[in-house]
C-alpha cells in the first residue's frame, strides 16, 4: 500500500514490567514485542514506518531498524507520542495507520481491515469486546461509529459497564490527522494528550470514526510479566499447530518452544522438551532428539541431534551428521556425515565429512583473550578424552589416540599421541592393600 504509512507508539518505560527495559523490548517467541508490530506493519507494505521512541532508547531503535525513528521528549500521553512522528511524515497523502508497541499478536487482516475501513470513513479505530473490561477505556458508540473514547480513570460507573473497548490502534486520514492531534488538550485526569480524543475533534470536521471489532487475542495489550506470559502461551501454540501443519512431527507439542522465526522441513521429528531459539533451520527428516536446545543453527537433511545437546549461534550441522547426548556445539560447522556422539565440546571449529570425534573430546578454542579456529580434515578418528589446543589443523584420514592432547598441527593420515607412557607394576595393588592395612592395626 504505497499510501499508507506506519505510526508505531514504543515509547514506553518497563514500570509495570518491573523492568529497567523498555516495555516493547520484553522478548516473545525469541523477539521483542516492538518487532512483532515491525513485522504486522511490513505485512501491508508501507511506504514509511515510523516508531516513536524516548531519548536513550538506543536499543528499540536498533530492533526496529531501518525504519525511522522519532523521539518523544517528555511521557505526555499517546497523543503526544503520535504528534512526535508527523515531521517525519510532513506532507504524505493517503492514510496513517497508529499501532501500539506493546500490542505484538495483532495480524495481518485485522489491519488490513481497519485501513479498509478508514479509507471509507476517513478516521476508524480497533475495538475488542471482552468480559472484563477493567483497565481499557471504553467505547461510546452511536448507530455503529464511535462518538466518544472514555479511559477507564475518568470513566462513570455507568460507562465502566460497557464491554466494547479500545484497543489503541487507530488509521486515520494523512491530511487530515496533523490537525487532530495539534487540537489535542490534556483535560483528563492524567493531564495527558489522549490520541483518543481525536474522535471528538474529528466528529467537528463532519468526519465519523467507524470501529472494527477484533479478537481479543489478537488486541490486548501486554503490561505485565503475566501477560506477557499468557501471549507467549498463545503463540507457542499458534507456532506449534504451523509446525504440525507444515509436516513435521512434534511428540509432545506442549513441551516443544519455538522461536518466530524457526523453519522445520517436512518429516522433521521432534522429541519432547525442545527448545528453538531464534535463527534455527531444520532441513527435512532430520531428527532433534529431548532435552536439546539450539539457536541460531542450521541442521541439514537427516542430520541428528540429542537428546541433551546444546547447539549454539553461527553453527551449521550437515546433512546426515550427528551431534549426540551432553554435545555442546559452537560456533563450528560439522560437514555431512560426521559425527560426535558423547559429552564433548565443539567450540570455533570446523569439522570435516565423515570424521568421528570421540566422547569427551574438547576443542580448547579460548586462551583467556581471544577464540582460536580448529580445522578438522575428512574421516579424522579422534580417540576418546582428547583435547585439541586451538589454533590448529588436524589433517585428513589422521588418527588422534584417546587421552590425547594435541598443541601442534597433524598432517594427513597421521597418527598423534600425546600422553603419558602407561606403567604397569605386577603385584604393586596386593603389597600396597598389606602395608596399608599393618600400619591400620599398630595404630
Amino acid at each position: 500500500m504505497t499510501d499508507l504509512h506506519c505510526i508505531i507508539l514504543a515509547a514506553g518505560k518497563g514500570t509495570r514490567m518491573k523492568s529497567d527495559k523498555p516495555k516493547v523490548m520484553a522478548p516473545l517467541a525469541g523477539i521483542p514485542l516492538v518487532k512483532h508490530v515491525v513485522t504486522a506493519c511490513e505485512s501491508l507494505g508501507p511506504k514509511t514506518i515510523v516508531t516513536v521512541i524516548a531519548d536513550g532508547m538506543d536499543d528499540v531503535a536498533k530492533a526496529v531498524a531501518p525504519h525511522k525513528m522519532a523521539i518523544q521528549q517528555k511521557q505526555l500521553g499517546t497523543g503526544d507520542a503520535a504528534k512526535a512522528a508527523m515531521p517525519a511524515l510532513k506532507g504524505t497523502k493517503g492514510h496513517i495507520l497508529i499501532l501500539l508497541g506493546d500490542v505484538p499478536l495483532v495480524t495481518h487482516p485485522t489491519l488490513e481491515a481497519l485501513v479498509e475501513a478508514a479509507r471509507e470513513t476517513g478516521l476508524a479505530m480497533l475495538a475488542m469486546d471482552i468480559a472484563d473490561p477493567t483497565g481499557y477505556g471504553r467505547v461510546l458508540t452511536e448507530d455503529n461509529f464511535v462518538t466518544e473514547i472514555i479511559e477507564e480513570k475518568d470513566a462513570s460507573p455507568e460507562q465502566k459497564s460497557v464491554t466494547l473497548v479500545n484497543a489503541g490502534i487507530f488509521c486515520a486520514d494523512a491530511k487530515k490527522l496533523e490537525g487532530w492531534l495539534n487540537a489535542l488538550k490534556p483535560e483528563n485526569a492524567q493531564k495527558e494528550y489522549y490520541l483518543t480524543d481525536i474522535v471528538k475533534i474529528a466528529a467537528k470536521d463532519g468526519i465519523k470514526c467507524e470501529y472494527v471489532e477484533g479478537p481479543e487475542h489478537e488486541l490486548r495489550g501486554i503490561n505485565s510479566r503475566s501477560q506477557l506470559a499468557e501471549a507467549e502461551g498463545e503463540l507457542q501454540n499458534f507456532l506449534r499447530a504451523r509446525a504440525l501443519h507444515e509436516g513435521a512431527t512434534l511428540l509432545d507439542p506442549m513441551t516443544t518452544y519455538f522461536s518466530m522465526d524457526t523453519q522445520l522441513g517436512r518429516d522433521v521429528v521432534v522429541e519432547p522438551n525442545v527448545f528453538f531459539g531464534p535463527g534455527v533451520t531444520v532441513a527435512d527428516n532430520a531428527t532433534i532428539h529431548a532435552f536439546s536446545h539450539l539457536e541460531g543453527v542450521k541442521i541439514g537433511e537427516g542430520a541428528s541431534v540429542g537428546p541433551f545437546a546444546r547447539i549454539r549461534p553461527h553453527s551449521e550441522i550437515g546433512a546426515g551428521a550427528t551431534i549426540g547426548n551432553f554435545v555442546e556445539v559452537n560456533r563450528s560447522t560439522v560437514k555431512a556425515g560426521a559425527k560426535s556422539k558423547h559429552v564433548s565440546y565443539l567450540g570455533d571449529a570446523t569439522i570435516g565429512e565423515k570424521s568421528n570425534i570421540g566422547a569427551g573430546t574438547v576443542i580448547a578454542n579460548y586462551d583467556g583473550f581471544n577464540k582460536q579456529e580448529t580445522t578438522i580434515g575428512k574421516g579424522v578418528f579422534i580417540g576418546s578424552n582428547s583435547t585439541v589446543v586451538a589454533p590448529l589443523t588436524v589433517g585428513d584420514g589422521a588418527y588422534i589416540g584417546a587421552g590425547s592432547t594435541v598443541t601442534t598441527n597433524v598432517p594427513a593420515d597421521a597418527l598423534a599421541v600425546a600422553r603419558s607412557r602407561s606403567v604397569v607394576r605386577d603385584g604393586w595393588a596386593e603389597t600396597y592393600r598389606t602395608k596399608k592395612q599393618t600400619e591400620k592395626e599398630k595404630k
